[in-house]
């Protein structure tokens, strides 16, 4: 399999968590477009290679251990400095419609061990995408 840049790791990592569930949903798709439109990381990224990109990972979960295929890629492709973001970034999708479901906690926890992200930086990222999404 080729390798892929780390935009398109980021990009996977956000569908990833989204198919998880078999369901990705509307408020899933609007956070991936605002972050992928927004975030500094996505500087230099073509937004319109958004879609593209997204039914590439989509294609290849697919596949017979295709879910391992795209771990394998993402851990190729995210730099060290951009780690903890891909995790944040699987946090932020998890939670973008309120309702994360069990299929979508093991995918993240699966991320966080691919990205190699220890418990405790783990901890303080849930906390802070948790406080985020908190309502009054």
């Amino acid at each position: 399999m080729k390798a892929i840049s780390h935009h398109a790791a980021l990009i996977y990592v956000m569908v990833v968590v989204s198919a998880s569930d078999g369901n990705m949903s509307e408020g899933e798709l609007r956070t991936i477009g605002h972050i992928v439109r927004t975030l500094p990381a996505f500087r230099g990224f073509d937004e319109h290679r958004l879609i593209s990109v997204s039914q590439e990972c989509a294609s290849i979960l697919q596949e017979s251990d295709g879910l391992d295929a795209v771990l394998g890629l993402i851990k190729g492709a995210v730099p060290d400095e951009l780690r903890e973001t891909a995790y944040w970034l699987a946090l932020e999708v998890a939670l973008a419609d309120t309702q994360v479901m069990i299929e979508e906690i093991r995918i993240v926890e699966l991320l966080r061990r691919t990205l190699d992200i220890d418990r405790l930086t783990a901890a303080a990222l849930e906390r802070a995408a948790e406080a985020r999404y908190r309502g009054a």
